[in-house]
């Protein structure tokens, strides 16, 4: 009985952490063809009273997925990778050009225009997010973002 209980409430753990982030605008970027990276972008909604972070994503389109973003660093806009990305209680994180970013490097195929990609989203509290993001044009993208 101990046993059905504890599994009951470890079931009822989950499913709550199942619904403290919301994932919004998601899409993934065209490539034009042989280039071997491209990034995802979207908003990430926490809806609960704690601190949240994207701690790891994965894609089975590319060989390497990191989390990433844009400073300016001695007069130059500078990208690179970071360990995760806060999502602060109750609040949204964007993921967008000249910000944070998912990058997928070594992709295994071009990324075209109507195209959907797989993208598994993990965070701090061991939620994990399986999504299908549209594959859109530069110009598309960064219309959704003004």
């Amino acid at each position: 009985m101990k046993k059905i209980i504890i599994l009951f409430l470890f079931g009822a753990t989950l499913l709550l952490a199942s619904d403290s982030i919301k994932v919004s605008d998601a899409y993934a970027r065209a490539t034009p063809p042989n280039m071997p990276n491209s990034a995802a972008f979207m908003n990430l909604n926490n809806i609960t009273d704690k601190n949240i972070s994207l701690i790891k994503a994965s894609s089975s389109l590319a060989n390497k997925v990191e989390l990433h973003t844009h400073d300016m660093k001695n007069g130059m806009m500078k990208m690179y990778e970071v360990e995760e990305i806060l999502i602060k209680a109750n609040s949204n994180t964007d993921l967008k050009p000249g910000g944070y970013h998912i990058m997928l490097i070594g992709l295994n195929k071009s990324l075209n225009e109507g195209d959907l990609i797989d993208l598994s989203l993990e965070f701090s509290n061991g939620e994990i997010k399986n999504l299908e993001l549209e594959v859109k044009s530069i110009k598309q993208g960064m219309m959704k973002h003004h």
